[in-house]
């Protein structure tokens, strides 16, 4: 008899810990919602080496084909986190959206591809073509700072939205004479079309940064879990600097990139995860940007992105990643 209540005591509470196992479990459940690209390489990172799992997180990744599209999915309450550039983080902040931005991860040069028998050879050269463009991500605002830095605005340009992905098909049919994005949409290019096409020099006119965000009330309610999220990114980002070809094939298979394409634009993207004068001067930037240019909201003023910056959860897990002075 002894030995039967053994065992029901050890049954029940081996029944009680599974159950508390799960509540756990379920407790740390994060929906991310990231734009497949090799600027999302950190969190890429995280998922396939089973790092949010090390920090006991269980992490639904959904995929989407811009920062914007995944900010927006936040926003609307189908993802928890996002990974996305400025300019959606500025359009959200504009229109008095409660986000909180958690840490940059990495940033790179838009770049332009034009069709050779465009005859574009630099920037000036644009006068006069169809341009594609992505409107309202960091492409459109390196789009009209590139213009101006050659004397021209948008009036002297056909621009032509496009998703980045739809880009290459519109310059080999001849729909428009260049294009202004991000990598690896520049390095598909060049391959998909080879010498009918050539990059511009158009280095350090724009760098576009790509951050965490989620939104206040989220951060309010799990702080434990973002900051144990952001630990794994933080390993990634080791794991990456540490082991580069291991990195570059993980981010080459999740992305759906050949290997060696992958290699050719690998140092293009500085990735690290911190808060730093770089990320408030973008966002400032882009926010005057768009107040300016009227794309903004009707009576918007701009914002003090101190309070869309939360650094509490980066303290926590490296102290010396937050470098704004006041935060």
């Amino acid at each position: 008899m002894q030995h039967r209540i053994g065992r029901y005591v050890l049954a029940g509470t081996a029944i009680l810990m599974a159950m508390s196992a799960g509540l756990a479990n379920a407790a740390d459940k994060i929906r991310l919602a990231q734009n497949l690209a090799p600027i999302s390489g950190l969190v890429i990172i995280a998922k396939q080496k089973n790092l949010f799992e090390k920090y006991g997180l269980d992490v639904a990744v959904s995929n989407f084909t811009s920062g914007r599209q995944a900010l927006e999915t936040v926003l609307g309450g189908g993802a928890d986190i996002a990974t996305t550039a400025e300019a959606p983080i500025t359009a959200a902040a504009l229109a008095r959206q409660k986000i909180a931005l958690l840490a940059r991860m990495e940033y790179s040069d838009d770049k332009t591809l034009v069709s050779k028998a465009s005859g574009i050879n630099s920037a000036a050269d644009l006068k006069g073509k169809r341009i594609g463009y992505t409107v309202g991500t960091g492409g459109e605002i390196y789009t009209l700072t590139l213009l101006k830095k050659a004397g021209l605005t948008k009036n002297d340009v056909t621009l032509v939205n496009l998703r980045p992905q739809d880009m290459v098909s519109a310059l080999s049919t001849n729909s428009i004479d260049a294009y202004n994005t991000w990598e690896p949409h520049i390095s598909n290019g060049k391959k998909a079309l080879g010498d009918k096409v050539k990059e511009i020099d158009t280095k350090g006119v724009y760098a576009e940064t790509f951050n965490l965000v989620v939104t206040e009330d989220y951060l309010s309610k799990n702080e434990k879990t973002v900051t144990a999220f952001l630990k794994a990114v933080l390993e990634a980002e080791r794991f990456l600097k540490a082991n580069r070809d291991e990195s570059i094939a993980i981010i080459a298979t999740a992305t759906g990139m050949k290997k060696e394409e992958l290699i050719e634009i690998w140092n293009d993207y500085i990735f690290e995860l911190v808060l730093d004068e770089r990320v408030l001067a973008t966002l400032k930037n882009h926010a005057e940007w768009r107040l300016e240019s009227g794309n903004a909201p009707s009576g918007a003023v701009l914002p003090d992105f101190h309070k869309f910056i939360f650094s509490a959860p980066l303290k926590q897990v490296a102290p010396d990643r937050v470098k704004i002075p006041g935060l």
